[in-house]
Order: structure tokens, then sequence, then C-alpha cells
């Protein structure tokens, strides 16, 4: 699994299409994939985008997040994940978006610990820091 995190609008997206010469027919938005076919899974990783907003998804509907999202990867260990870093800035005054933002980094840190490889991306460039 790789791992593709910095802030809104940088580049991400774009950046990881271009590295790996992927294009947007295996991105899911904000969503995890319920089935996917092994022959188009081994064609193309899946790219998920806009992780942050799925967690939050995930939360107000009453989800668990994490359980979720470490079951997928035990199922689509060869895919990508792009989030946007939200715990910068003012701290929100909304409880829930408190725990929104802390959940976020607590989940981007377990992904860290089991991902292949950790690039941050500003201004379309990419940094590794795995």
């Amino acid at each position: 699994m790789k791992l593709i995190i910095g802030g809104t609008a940088q580049g991400k997206l774009v950046y990881v299409l271009q590295k790996y010469g992927l294009q947007e027919n295996m991105v899911w938005d904000g969503s995890l994939p319920n089935e996917i076919n092994d022959i188009e899974r081994k064609r193309n990783p899946i790219i998920i985008n806009h992780l942050h907003q799925w967690i939050k998804n995930c939360m107000i509907s009453g989800g668990c997040p994490e359980d979720e999202i470490m079951s997928f990867l035990d199922c689509n260990e060869d895919c990508i994940l792009i989030c946007d870093e939200v715990g910068n800035g003012i701290v929100p005054i909304d409880p829930f978006e408190r725990e929104y933002r802390e959940r976020v980094g607590r989940i981007l840190v377990q992904l860290a610990k089991r991902a292949d490889e950790v690039e941050r991306i500003i201004c379309g460039i990419g940094q590794k820091i795995k």
C-alpha cells in the first residue's frame, strides 16, 4: 500500500496518476469500493482519493473508520490512499470536527506504519517520507 498525504489542492491525485502512469478509471473519490474484480485489480491499483472525506462520512453514518479501512486493506494491499492533512491550523470549536480531525490523524499514523511507501505532496512535488 502507498500513502500519499498533503494539504488541500496540492496536486496529490495528478502526482499519483503521472508517477504511476495510471488513468482516473480506478479512482474512487471519497469512497471505498465494495467489490473489485480480481482481473481489474491486477491491471491497475485501486486509488482512493479524499480518504479524509470517506473517514468523515463513515463517522457521520456511525461506522468505525479505523476498523473498516484496515479490513479494506487486508483484501486490497496494493492500493494507493490519498488523504488531505487536516490537523493543521486552528482547532475547531465543534466537538465533532475536533474528533474527526483527531481520528484522521490517528488513522494516518496507523496507515503510515503499514504502508510500503509514504509521500507528502507540496505544490505538486513529492517528498518521500518512507
